[in-house]
């Protein structure tokens, strides 16, 4: 391209070749990507100017009324649509009939009289916020094509600062989080192109996000005609240098440029409507050239390109915003040069959310496995153990039993012929093996895989609740130590003592016998489901054998909190004044108000003694940034209060007895029915046997995870009071900001009294954008998100396939709820929602059922749903949109399906 430039010191105009990268304050997110572009090697961008954003800020200022007409704007109820768009049009109106000074007009008229005063442009908006790696705005704001004559650029400039306030930018900017009064709007104006074709081509397929393949779609004339949805492109699929796959449409009609300005539709000849827009070479051409963007940007790119006669021109390069990020790959596998395939944590742990990165990178720390972060998540490498054949169907076995998707996700990258796995000699990595899967919290207790290049280590078969009884005491212990240690330490000392305890938090998950106590468990659970299908015809067997085993901390959670209940029932005062604390988004100080009331000191006592026991745990507790109950009790509030209104005095120790009482009728009726078989004394005898061990060891199952959360609660008070530190100083802004340095980088911060807030700024930016990431169960190196499919001919038409994790079935009202602190519940409702983790347990004695997107045979909420006798199918894909708040469903918990009734 023809460096264009224009006069020195001006502010309001500068040519495309004056641009730099770092200039989107002054030109916008497209005019920036525009000038680095004009000075690529082998990229030809259409000559042009930016109108900058001083030149929008000086005429906004002459308006006063623009700057009344927004602050109207900002007091808008999101939600009333009418109000938006009513306000939009208002400010739109009042930028336009503001006009353009007349020093201002006679830069920009200058600047086209250069590029050529009889030519027809584009004016194209370009606004701070847009083309951002976490926001792309694209469709956004207004372009203008074929503007021909200075009168007409200077009134289309205009329109384009207007198109700022359009009602769909508004909204877009709020869902993302950005100020209206933060974002200028900057202006591009390029020789128009009059092209054979025109299209979008992404350097990344947007569906499935391979990095790997290409997708070309493409047109005749200008690309508005896509667009606008005018005609179906041509699509063309390019990997490696070679188009794998094209689909050629019928173009009726395309968009031409008239010649004394503007656009119109026109119909193509019908000899022309079923050729290609692009022949293979042409397209394959574009791709190379987009991987020369990709790879100056440095990250897959959304490009709008034409076709002329001489070749393309690229008008348009914005990353494509919506694809989940890549993991770096470990040491090793850059090694072997193989692809990788990883396995989402957050699948395993029931916690898909984003986590910090003082979270994320705290749980890397103290991990038994390596993992690596991507989009605020963690994954497990998993190539090594697929590579190898005798570990592969291991570690497939494993991830069926815990969920199917995953397991189906690993076979469907395996079929793949693009994505070759070498096959390697046995593994060696037996530390790793299984970690990926959820005998325990994952990457934490006990392989899920049995170790490469030998058998497992046996798990405990003895029904002996003393072995339970030591490992607490273990936990304990270390944990009592943990606590007294780390009170006195802070400054570089404390990050020294944490180092050697993270040894010690490793040394306690690892321990041998608390690995084969959970796994005796399982396979007890694993033994009574097929032995008594077998045997009896009996689905899920283990389900009502193991209600009201012992030592379940988790159940015990919400069992308790029907005790704070009986403590808070009987005062009407201390109810009324709770239910004023719900509604308060800032009631955190509730405990002090209490003792003011009648019955309020005990109804104090009662949440503080719970407190004591669980309030370490919280929603997402997997991630040491989130609010514990200690520190933000309110959340709680609401599940006392249901509590309070639909169970009665005493319901937490009856409600245990009555599943001890119904579990060991169910082991009488099962050990007759077998009796009575052939070989059935043996057969009983066996079962016995096996339905002792689930019940010794499947309350168990959930230790490690409180002893975790215990640990992480200790580490998060002494971090934080080092942050208090740093806040002093005058390192840190604000004493949270630390949840956005790695756990090396606040230590880094600790020892040298310094830290850079423009890497804390970008952590909050990049974090917000990671929250509307939904991470896929698995992920490929090629950045390929494959999240498994049920693959079953047994489900009812028009039914939601699941995994059958607790047996029964119920039918009653669907409560959709994301936020624990928005549950609501009648007795009968079904709890529908993404996932639940231990915090959510309380909930589960108020419903009668329970449906998850996420979750796993024995992940957390289905043992606690066969715990309390609760008909739940987890793992249904879209579960909380395709399912509405307050529709009647079906549960079929044995089966694993629900049914929607209307």
């Amino acid at each position: 391209m023809r460096d264009t430039r224009f006069d020195e010191g001006c502010e309001t105009v500068l040519g495309l070749g004056e641009v730099g990268e770092d200039q989107a304050g002054l030109v916008g997110g497209k005019g920036a990507h525009l000038g680095a572009l004009s000075r690529l090697d082998g990229v030809r961008v259409p000559d042009g100017f930016c109108v900058t954003t001083d030149a929008f800020r000086r005429v906004v200022a002459a308006a006063p009324e623009v700057d009344e007409l927004l602050d109207r704007l900002a007091g808008a109820d999101p939600d009333d649509g009418q109000a938006v768009r009513a306000l939009s049009a208002e400010v739109r109106r009042a930028v336009e009939e503001a006009g353009i000074p007349d020093d201002l007009a006679a830069d920009i008229t200058g600047a086209v009289a250069r590029l050529g005063e009889g030519a027809a442009y584009a004016v194209r908006s370009s606004a701070t916020a847009e083309d951002l790696p976490t926001a792309s705005f694209a469709g956004q704001q207004d372009t203008y094509l074929n503007i021909v004559g200075p009168a007409a650029v200077l009134r289309h400039v205009s329109r384009c600062w207007a198109s700022l306030f359009t009602e769909r930018a508004v909204i877009y900017r709020r869902h993302n989080g950005i100020d209206d009064r933060t974002v200028r709007m900057a202006v591009v104006v390029q020789r128009m192109v009059l092209p054979e074709a025109s299209g979008v081509l992404f350097t990344a397929d947007p569906v499935t996000g391979n990095r790997r393949t290409a997708t070309v779609d493409a047109g005749f004339g200008l690309g508005e005609a896509l667009v606008s949805g005018l005609v179906n492109p041509d699509v063309f699929t390019v990997r490696d240098g070679e188009v794998v796959a094209r689909t050629i449409a019928v173009k009726q009609r395309a968009v031409h440029a008239l010649p004394g300005g503007g656009t119109r539709e026109v119909e193509v000849e019908p000899r022309q409507q079923e050729r290609p827009a692009l022949t293979d070479a042409q397209a394959v051409e574009l791709v190379r050239l987009g991987r020369r963007i990709e790879a100056h940007f440095g990250c897959p790119q959304d490009i709008e390109w034409c076709l002329t006669d001489d070749g393309f021109r690229i008008v348009q390069s914005r990353p494509i915003t919506t694809l989940f990020p890549v993991p770096d790959p470990v040491p090793e596998a850059v090694e072997r040069r193989t692809p990788s395939v990883y396995v989402s944590v957050g699948h395993q742990q029931m916690m898909t959310d984003a986590m910090k990165p003082l979270g994320w990178s705290m749980w890397q720390r103290t991990a038994m496995v390596p993992m690596q972060e991507a989009g605020g998540r963690l994954f497990v490498d998993v190539s090594p153990r697929l590579a190898s054949p005798a570990s592969r169907a291991a570690l497939l076995d494993v991830m069926g039993k815990g969920d199917p998707l995953v397991r189906d996700a690993l076979e469907t990258v395996l079929e793949r012929s693009e994505f070759d796995l070498p096959v390697l000699p046995e593994a060696d990595d037996a530390g790793h093996a299984g970690h990926a899967g959820d005998a325990g919290p994952a990457g934490h207790a006990g392989p899920a895989v049995p170790p490469a290049g030998g058998a497992p280590e046996p798990s405990v078969t003895e029904a002996d609740p003393a072995i339970v009884a030591e490992l607490v005491e273990r936990s304990e212990t270390s944990l009592a130590a943990l606590e007294r240690g780390i009170r006195t330490k802070s400054g570089p000392e404390l990050f020294d003592f944490l180092a050697e305890a993270f040894e010690e938090h490793k040394r306690v998950l690892s321990d041998p016998l608390s690995i084969r106590a959970i796994m005796a468990g399982m396979e007890a659970t694993w033994w009574l489901n097929e032995k008594l299908g077998e045997w009896l015809g009996e689905k899920n067997a283990a389900d009502a054998l193991t209600l009201s085993a012992p030592g379940n901390i988790t159940s015990e959670m919400g069992l308790d909190l029907l005790d704070v209940a009986d403590a808070i029932r009987p005062h009407p005062e201390v109810v009324a004044f709770l239910n004023g604390v719900q509604d308060d988004a800032h009631g955190d100080g509730f405990l002090d108000g209490l003792v003011k009331l009648p019955g309020g000191s005990t109804a104090r006592e009662a949440i503080e003694t719970y407190l004591r026991r669980y309030g370490m745990r919280c929603v997402a507790e997997i991630d040491i940034t989130r609010p514990r109950w200690s520190e933000h009790p309110a959340p709680l509030v609401p599940l006392i209060l249901d509590n309070v209104r639909n169970f009665g005095p005493g319901a937490a120790e009856r409600r245990f007895e009555q599943g001890r009482l119904r579990a060991l009728r169910t082991e009488r009726d099962v050990l007759t029915r077998l009796r009575v078989l052939p070989d059935g004394e043996r057969k009983a005898d066996e079962t016995k046997r096996m339905i002792d061990q689930v019940r010794a060891f499947a309350g168990y199952r959930e230790y490690p995870k409180y002893g975790i959360v215990c640990r992480y609660f200790l580490y998060k008070q002494a971090l934080l009071e080092e942050a208090g530190r740093l806040v002093r100083d005058g390192v840190l802004a604000e004493r949270e900001d630390v949840f956005h340095l790695t756990f090396q980088e606040l230590e880094d911060a600790v020892r040298s009294r310094r830290a850079d807030p423009r890497l804390i700024a970008r952590r909050k930016e990049a974090f917000r954008s990671y929250e509307a990431l939904t991470p896929p169960r698995v992920l490929t190196s090629d950045g390929e998100a494959v999240n498994g499919a049920y693959r079953r001919d047994d489900v009812p038409a028009g039914a939601l396939a699941g995994l059958a994790v607790s047996t029964g079935s119920v039918e009653g009202r669907a409560r959709v709820i994301l936020d624990l602190a928005d549950a609501e519940l009648e007795e009968g409702d079904i709890l529908v929602t993404r996932f639940t983790d231990p915090s959510w347990s309380p909930l589960f004695l108020g419903v009668a059922g329970l449906v998850t997107e996420v979750g796993g045979l024995m992940t957390h909420g289905a043992v606690i749903a066969r715990e309390y006798g609760l008909p739940a199918v987890v793992g249904v894909d879209r579960a909380t949109r395709l399912i509405r708040d307050g529709q009647r469903i079906r549960v079929h918990g044995t089966d694993g399906y629900v049914e929607i009734l209307g």
